[in-house]
C-alpha cells in the first residue's frame, strides 16, 4: 500500500529568487538581535548594577557618563532598560506561547469535533472577542492578583481566542482537502489522518503569525505593568520603568522617552519581521 505524504504537495512553482531584506527589516533584525543580546547577556551591554542607587546622582541627564541619564534614585537608566529587556520579552515570549498552546487545544476541538461541540466553542470565542484584549486581561488579573506571572498569564489568556479562530480556520481547511480524504479512503485512523497531516499543515502558519503576536504581547504586558498590575518597583521592567517616571515627565523626560522606545521598537521589529515570514509563507 502506497504510503501518503505527511505534509500536503503544493504545485511546484518557479523558482524566483529569494528577496533581500529591506532597509526596513534590515533594521527590524539588528534591534531585535540587540534585544536577545540584552535579555540573554545583558552583562556584556550594561556591566552596572541596574538596582544600584546613588542618590548624589539623582535625576542626571543623558551623558557618557549615563546614556539614558539617571532615575529619581540615581540608578542608571540605560542598564535598568537593558536588564529590562530579559523581563519584558520572556513575559512576551510565555504569553504568546501560553496563548497558541490554548488556542490550539480550542481550535482542535472545534475542528475535528462534533457539530454542538464546534458551536459552543464558537460561541464561546465570539463572548471573548466581544472584549478588548486588555480589557480581558485586566478581568483576569482581578481574579488572580497583580504580579509578572499573573500578568503573563493574563496576556496569554487574551490572546488565546484570537489563535483559536485561526486554528479553527486552518484545521477545517486542511480537513477538507483531497490528501486528507484519500487518507480515510486508505483506512488511516483519525489518529494518524490529525497527527501526520491536519496538525503538521494547520500549525505552519499560525506558527508564523505568532511571532507578530510576541510584540503586542510585550506592549500589553508592559501596559499591565504601567498600571501596576506586572513587575512591581524597583525591578528593571519596562513597563514598570515607564509607571515611575511618569510623575517626573515635566523635569527628567529621559525616564519615560527610553523605556518607551525600547518597548515600540521591539514590538515593532517583530511586526516587520513577522509580516515578511507570512508573505513568504503564502508564496
Amino acid at each position: 500500500m502506497p504510503e501518503l505524504p505527511s505534509t500536503v504537495t503544493l504545485p511546484r512553482r518557479s523558482r524566483k529568487r529569494r528577496r533581500p531584506l529591506t532597509a526596513a527589516e534590515t533594521v527590524a533584525a539588528v534591534i531585535l538581535l540587540l534585544v536577545v543580546v540584552a535579555a540573554t547577556a545583558p552583562g556584556l551591554l550594561a556591566p552596572r548594577d541596574p538596582l544600584a542607587i546613588s542618590p548624589a546622582d539623582a535625576f542626571a541627564a543623558p551623558s557618557l557618563a549615563h546614556p539614558f541619564g539617571t532615575d529619581d534614585s540615581g540608578r542608571d537608566l540605560f542598564s535598568r532598560v537593558v536588564h529590562g529587556a530579559g523581563a519584558s520579552l520572556l513575559i512576551g515570549l510565555a504569553a504568546t506561547a501560553i496563548g497558541t498552546a490554548l488556542g490550539l487545544v480550542l481550535g482542535v476541538a472545534a475542528g475535528i469535533g462534533s457539530r454542538a461541540t464546534d458551536a459552543a466553542v464558537s460561541r464561546l470565542l465570539e463572548v471573548l472577542f466581544a472584549l478588548p484584549g486588555l480589557l480581558l486581561a485586566l478581568v483576569i488579573i482581578a481574579f488572580t492578583g497583580p504580579g509578572p506571572i499573573p500578568a503573563t498569564l493574563a496576556v496569554g489568556l487574551a490572546t488565546a481566542p484570537g489563535y483559536a479562530r485561526i486554528f479553527r480556520t486552518q484545521i477545517r481547511r486542511v480537513r477538507s482537502s483531497e490528501m486528507v480524504e484519500a487518507a480515510r479512503v486508505l483506512g488511516r485512523s483519525p489518529s494518524f489522518v490529525l497527527t501526520r497531516h491536519v496538525l503538521p499543515n494547520a500549525l505552519a502558519p499560525v506558527l508564523v503569525l505568532a511571532t507578530l503576536g510576541v510584540g503586542q504581547a510585550v506592549v500589553w504586558a508592559s501596559s499591565l505593568s504601567y498600571l501596576g498590575l506586572g513587575s512591581p518597583p524597583p525591578a528593571p521592567e519596562w513597563g514598570a520603568m515607564l509607571e515611575a517616571g511618569r510623575t517626573y515627565l515635566s523635569v527628567a523626560w529621559w525616564m519615560t522617552v527610553f523605556p518607551g522606545l525600547a518597548i515600540v521598537a521591539t514590538a515593532a521589529s517583530t511586526t516587520v519581521l513577522g509580516r515578511r515570514l507570512s508573505r513568504r509563507g503564502r508564496r
